[in-house]
This record gives C-alpha cells, structure tokens and sequence, in this order.
C-alpha cells in the first residue's frame, strides 16, 4: 500500500483530471477524466471515450488503467495511484481493483455526476442486491462447468494473477 501523497499533489493530479475531462467535453466526449500514477511515478491518462468508440467500459478510468497497463508491460499496477474527475462507478472500481491499485482520489461525487444526468444510482443499488430484477443473474451448474479451472490448474505455464 502506497503512502498518502501530500495535498498539494492529490490536488495536482485532481485538477489535471478536472483538466482533460473538461477538454473532452468539448472534443465530443463525456465529461470524466482520469490519471493513474505508477510506482515508478509516470502518468498515464484517461478520458471518457463511451460514445466515441461506442465502448460502454470505456470510462476514463478504465482508459488510465488501460494505458497504465500497457505502457508497464504488467497488469498488476500494485503501488499505483488513481486520481478522478469524478467519483469512480462500480464498473471502474471493479477496474482499479483488478489491476492492484493502492488509492483512489476524486474531485466531484456520484450526486453531482447525477445532477449533470449521469446517474448510476440505480447501479449502486442493485449491488445493494436492492434491484436484482435490473439484470437477472442465474447459475446453472453443467458436467463440464469446471474444465477450463481444470485446464487452469493443470497448465504449468499459465502466468498466476
């Protein structure tokens, strides 16, 4: 787990964010931006690219960890830092914690995203287990269901994650 960064810097790396999404707004894109900082210390941004490349993951949280990722050579980015425009939906925090990151930081919060017609409140509750009927999830257990784990377990090359 990565130290907490002074103010000063959070604040930095908050506004740069604040920055490129505000850019993107006018470049066609939404209004989210994202700086993921690694270990090492290099910066890698994101921003919204949902309508532009009709990618509905492609938040710019999820775009940060994307470049982060890739220009590392590593999908595990233990010790890195992310900093947002605005707070992280589910979808991105599923994201930064695939990829190991330490902190997360945002500038504004789900009600004003809400406020601005970005309203994930209704995600939020379904994983509440409030709203299950938005998307029915069942289980059906099938002879072959644990082939590919066995496939897994019984690769001596597979790379652990």
């Amino acid at each position: 787990m990565t130290t907490q960064p002074p103010a000063q810097v959070i604040g930095e790396f908050l506004n740069q964010a604040i920055r490129i999404a505000v850019r993107n707004v006018s470049d066609g894109g939404g209004p989210f931006g994202a700086v993921v900082v690694t270990a090492d210390g290099r910066t890698h941004d994101g921003v919204n690219r949902v309508t532009r490349d009709n990618d509905p993951t492609a938040h710019a949280e999820v775009v940060a960890i994307r470049k982060a990722a890739a220009a590392s050579g590593n999908f595990d980015l233990s010790g890195a830092v992310l900093y947002a425009s605005c707070e992280p939906c589910p979808l991105c925090l599923a994201a930064a914690l695939w990829a190991r990151v330490d902190r997360v930081y945002f500038a504004a919060d789900r009600h004003s995203a809400a406020a601005a017609g970005f309203d994930d409140a209704l995600f939020y509750e379904y994983f509440d287990g409030d709203r299950p009927e938005l998307m029915p999830v069942s289980h059906t257990d099938l002879p072959a269901s644990d082939l590919p784990f066995q496939a897994w377990r019984d690769n001596p090359d597979r790379t652990e994650y």
